[in-house]
This record gives structure tokens, sequence and C-alpha cells, in this order.
């Protein structure tokens, strides 16, 4: 089977948990989180056609969860607690992923519209521009330990959105991505904890 099969199958069973993915904010919630993705959430001219320079722009909230799961779908609920917005958004969605071996990682990513993954700061899919859902694939061999994640989007005119990546680690099938897929095992807990302040002190240093 191949994996854009798998990743069609994959989504139709991802409908089935539509109305549980529907019980909490759609992009994230406001509850801050150390192991998920955090989504800064920005605003974007009336007419954009593909995702903004985010250096440029100041995010107006952030948004925290472990996974992206959002199937095509009509969006006018905003952003509680930040925004009503629903329409000329973007969100960058960053964190770090633990690989406890390594291998060759497979990722299918799609959207409505616009968006790129990025893994260690190196873009893995491209699946930007003003579009109905697209699924974009990619692969990128990880070595074993931390690596930097991040995922931007961008919602152009109203109504429909879709936000939805997967994974497929080496011999296994493809599965909604999730951090929480991606921890350490406790005896690694350390070396985790100081990569991760590694990786955060660099990233500081770049600003």
């Amino acid at each position: 089977m191949t994996m854009s099969r798998m990743w069609l199958l994959l989504m139709l069973g991802g409908c089935g948990a539509l109305a549980q993915e529907e019980r909490t904010p759609i992009f994230g919630t406001t509850v801050y989180s150390t192991t998920g993705l955090a989504g800064k959430i920005y605003f974007i001219p009336k007419g954009s056609e593909i995702l903004p320079n985010f250096k440029k722009l100041k995010p107006k909230g952030t948004v925290y969860t472990t996974r992206l799961n959002i199937q095509p779908r009509e969006f006018s609920e905003g952003f509680p607690g930040i925004s009503d917005r629903f329409e000329w958004f973007a969100i960058q969605y960053t964190g770090h992923i633990w690989v406890e071996e390594a291998g060759r990682f497979e990722f299918a990513l799609t959207s409505d519209d616009g968006s790129k993954l990025h893994i260690d700061d190196k873009m893995v899919i491209y699946n930007d521009g003003t579009h109905a859902p697209v699924t974009e694939t990619g692969s990128v061999e990880l070595k074993a330990g931390l690596h930097s994640i991040r995922v931007s989007y961008f919602q152009g005119p109203r109504m429909m959105i879709a936000l939805v990546l997967g994974v497929r680690r080496p011999g296994q099938r493809m599965r909604i991505f999730d951090t929480r897929d991606f921890l350490p095992p406790p005896e690694k807990e350390a070396e985790y904890r100081r990569q991760l302040e590694a990786a955060e002190a660099r990233q500081k240093g770049r600003r």
C-alpha cells in the first residue's frame, strides 16, 4: 500500500474522531505546555496568497497542542481568549521531539490553505499557497536524540480550514503526529533536558 493511500485511510478514520477534537479549541488551548507544540498566532493582510515572513510580524497570542489533526471543516469561532479572527491569520507551531532510534521518518502534511514543515530548520514539506485541502509528503533521516520541529500555516479567506500532520516511523504505519509519542524514556530524561536547554540557548542567541 502506498503512503498516499495509507494517509487517505488515516484521514478518513480521523473524521470519526472530529467530534472529540471539537471539545477543545480547534488550533490549541491557551494552557501552557512544556512538551507540546507552541503555536504563535499572527494576523496577515487580506489578500495574502502565501505564508508571511513571521520575523516581520508580532504575535497576537499563543496556543498549545500536542497534535495537529484539524480535518477539513468550517471555521468561524476564532481563538477563545485571544481573538475572534477566523480568516487572514497565520500560525507558527514550534517544539522539540526526541528520537530514540535513528532512521528515515516520513511525514504527510494536509492543509487548507498553505503550510510548511521544517525539521531542524530544514524544509521537509512545502505545501504553501491558497488552496483547498492538499496533501504533500516528505521524508528525512533523523539521528537519535533531540530535534526541533516547526509547522507554519496560514488561513486566507473564510470559511474552510484543514491542518493535519502525519508521521511514519521506520517499519511502522502512518499515524497522526503527536509530541507525546516523541518523549524520552525515563532513563534518558536528564539527557533530554540537557539537550533541550542547549537548543533553547542557541535559539535565544540567534534573536
